[in-house]
């Protein structure tokens, strides 16, 4: 079982967007201190939900500060982004951490970030697909072209090519995060890994696992692909521990709410489109009932729990819920030393 950090970033109440960004490195630097296998690192714009506008910036200055972590894009959006500038990057953290790194991507949502950054909604609604596909060409041939409806130019090399990793894999890994029956098909059909958000409960999540396997084996995919692939699933989900269940409830409770409060309200469709927004409170109940929230013991026995129901067992789970860089530093050794050897 492979056990990681999420780090979003997160603006709680009353701190600055540096601060958050300090516990966001503390959170990664703790997390190979404390013997867990990955960070995955969220990107958002123009929203204190998370502060951390480009993921794979943020991953470039983790995998130089640590020598031993993965560390992820949980996820990159890629209608926001050109999937060649994406791929160079990618290819060039591949290659210069000795391929530590996992190219997480996206479809984002609808939000005004289409309009500043001049995707237009088209690049949300349709063209995933086509960026994808167009990312993969690059992370895996020598030369790329593009004839595409969004995309369209003429041959060039890749500079730097992913495959010279000595002793290592031809091509960063990439995951998918998967929210819809079209997004698990498409990452099915692609032959790639699904990231599945910690909104959902083990039993949403056995079944867009059994829905992938199934497209999988639809696109043509033998068993003992699949099984390689699906070894790559992550589950998203929340960490809190403490010595009693009730406190490490309470503190999420206490200051999880205000900060989805600020976060969430503050996202803008770049349409107008009706957006409703979850409960504050009754959302970070949920998030509490389903992760493992409470004593290491009990957080051992959801993960395992989650693993045996799902098939997943790379989990990418937040540990800042508490908005505090001292009580986040100490989540994290204790998911390490505590959690971590009840798993084995």
């Amino acid at each position: 079982m492979r056990v990681g950090t999420f780090v979003l970033a997160a603006q709680f109440p009353g701190q600055g967007q540096g601060e958050a960004l300090h516990r966001a490195v503390r959170t990664a630097e703790v997390a190979e201190e404390a013997g867990l296998d990955s960070v995955w690192l969220a990107e958002h714009h123009f929203v204190p939900y998370g502060v951390c506008p480009s993921a794979v910036t943020l991953a470039a200055l983790l995998l130089g500060r640590t020598r031993r972590l993965r560390v992820g894009t949980a996820v990159s959006v890629l209608p926001t982004v050109h999937p060649v500038a994406l791929g160079e990057q990618a290819a060039l953290l591949h290659l210069t951490s000795g391929g530590r790194f996992t190219l997480g991507v996206g479809r984002g949502g609808p939000w005004v970030d289409l309009e500043v950054f001049g995707a237009g909604l088209e690049a949300y609604e349709q063209g995933f697909p086509e960026s994808l596909d167009l990312l993969l060409r690059w992370l895996t041939e020598p030369r790329v072209g593009a004839e595409g409806e969004r995309f369209a130019f003429r041959e060039v090399p890749v500079v730097p090519r992913p495959d010279e990793l000595i002793g290592g894999a031809a091509s960063p890994e990439v995951v998918v995060a998967c929210t819809s029956p079209k997004s698990v098909r498409l990452a099915a059909e692609r032959g790639l890994p699904m990231l599945l958000g910690m909104h959902c409960g083990d039993e949403d999540k056995a079944e867009m696992v059994a829905a992938w396997a199934r497209c999988a084996r639809e696109a043509g995919r033998d068993p003992d692909e699949i099984a390689r692939i699906a070894a790559g699933h992550v589950s998203a989900g929340v960490a809190q521990l403490a010595d009693r269940r009730a406190d490490a409830a309470e503190a999420l409770v206490k200051a999880m709410p205000g900060w989805l409060r600020q976060g969430l309200d503050a996202h803008v469709t770049v349409d107008g489109r009706h957006r409703a927004m979850r409960d504050p409170v009754a959302y970070t109940e949920l998030l509490c009932g389903l992760h493992p929230v409470g004593t290491p013991r009990l957080a051992a026995d959801r993960l395992a729990a989650t693993a045996e129901r799902t098939g997943i067992t790379r989990f990418a789970l937040l540990a800042e819920g508490s908005g505090d860089l001292a009580a986040t530093e100490e989540n994290v050794r204790r998911l390490g030393a505590e959690v971590l050897p009840l798993l084995v």
